[in-house]
């Protein structure tokens, strides 16, 4: 098998026989991807064009030249070596587009990602959904997170997610112990976690699902990375569901990548009155199908392709996790007993304005439980009850009968 015949169209018969890269090939490949003015696109170009990474590294310079860029070199073997060591001493593995531990989503891509780095022991064949949503999500938008993620990955779907802060967490939370697991894909290098507070779960994460990226070992994620790395949570996935999202965010790219990429997307509608609804409510208004429970999930797509998980609960049955407290700043001690509203000598003002920020965030305009919150935010009810009363008297949260508050402006 040549070169060239590697380079064929994603999608044929010959990729999908998993061809391995020899180690100069590899070597070859990463030194085209990581050279200058070279990403997918261009990458697969070259190698149609001049048949193999090592005819299109030394054809780079001429084609520099004729576009006006002087004194153009391509990526150095020492350089490309440099990032396989640090990729072999952190556990991770490169493979590209044509072997068999290539994501099949990814595959099918007209630019699909030449390369991408994997580190976890999740097979990268599993049928996956992505769910993404709010940052600041609410505590109702974390629970239906939780609560499709647990019953998706109990039905055989593997979960796929960006990591961040909010839904991404609480969905990747929950599946990360499913039969179906999860797989995280990230701006960075597989090695930078993004945001810091995610660096257990991250952990968790390569130790029993998946962490990939497309980005060199140690790259720490900048803005321009999101957008990429929402593109490969939607080429994996066979469907993306949005969980919360505002009008303008980065949850409603994910959704019209997915639509560019043949994918299905979903919703969960959410009060009108809550901002971070906005972008979910508008999907579902323009034919985006509405999801309650992942029941609808899966009606949609029907059941995950191969065997059923015999010990996994049907959806809609048995225990659902509770999100796990790894979104936010670490619990706000609680005044001492018998403290009311008023903040408990030597707490200081700080702590309480974070710990006010924080019930707002979680709440909307959808009443929630007083329990359920607290177990949300990973606080004391001691700490909890005063803050509620403060928020009640400035206005800004009301009670509704059975217990239930929702923010007020």
């Amino acid at each position: 098998m040549t070169t060239m015949d590697r380079a064929c169209a994603p999608g044929t018969d010959q990729q999908a026989a998993g061809l391995p890269l020899t180690e100069g090939e590899r070597l070859d490949w990463l030194r085209l991807l990581r050279s200058r003015r070279v990403g997918p696109t261009t990458f697969w170009r070259l190698m149609e064009e001049e048949g193999s990474a090592a005819a299109g590294l030394d054809a780079l310079p001429r084609i520099a030249a004729a576009a006006g860029v002087r004194d153009y070199a391509p990526c150095t073997a020492d350089l490309a070596r440099a990032e396989l060591d640090r990729g072999a001493r952190i556990g991770a593995r490169l493979v590209g587009r044509d072997e068999a531990g290539y994501p099949p989503g990814l595959r099918e891509l007209p630019d699909a990602p030449p390369l991408v780095w994997l580190r976890g022991p999740l097979p990268v064949d599993r049928p996956a959904i992505g769910i993404v949503g709010a940052r600041n999500a609410s505590s109702l938008g974390l629970r239906m997170a939780t609560r499709l993620a647990a019953q998706l990955s109990a039905a055989g779907w593997c979960v796929v997610s960006g990591l961040a802060r909010g839904i991404d967490a609480a969905a990747h939370e929950a599946a990360l112990s499913g039969p179906g697991g999860t797989l995280a894909v990230m701006a960075g290098g597989v090695d930078i976690v993004y945001p810091p507070e995610n660096a257990d779960l991250a952990r968790r994460i390569g130790a029993a699902g998946l962490l990939l990226s497309d980005q060199p070992i140690g790259t720490t994620p900048q803005a321009r990375h999101f957008p990429a790395r929402n593109r490969l949570i939607s080429g994996i996935a066979r469907a993306v569901v949005v969980v919360e999202a505002a009008a303008r965010s980065g949850s409603l790219i994910t959704a019209r990548t997915a639509l560019d990429q043949g994918r299905e997307v979903l919703a969960v509608p959410g009060h009108p009155f809550d901002a971070r609804a906005g972008g979910a409510n508008a999907l579902i208004r323009d034919g985006a199908i509405l999801v309650r429970h992942a029941e609808d999930v899966i009606e949609a797509l029907g059941p995950a392709p191969g065997p059923a998980p015999s010990s996994a609960p049907r959806p809609g049955t048995g225990a659902v996790p509770q999100p796990r407290a790894v979104r936010g700043p670490a619990p706000v001690p609680g005044p001492a007993p018998g403290g009311g509203p008023e903040p408990a000598p030597g707490r200081p003002l700080r702590e309480i304005a974070q710990l006010h920020r924080r019930i707002l965030d979680r709440l909307g305009p959808s009443p929630v439980a007083e329990d359920q919150l607290i177990r949300d935010l990973a606080a004391e009810a001691s700490a909890v009850t005063p803050a509620l009363t403060d928020l009640e008297l400035e206005g800004r949260i009301a009670r509704r009968p059975g217990g239930l508050i929702a923010r007020a402006d």
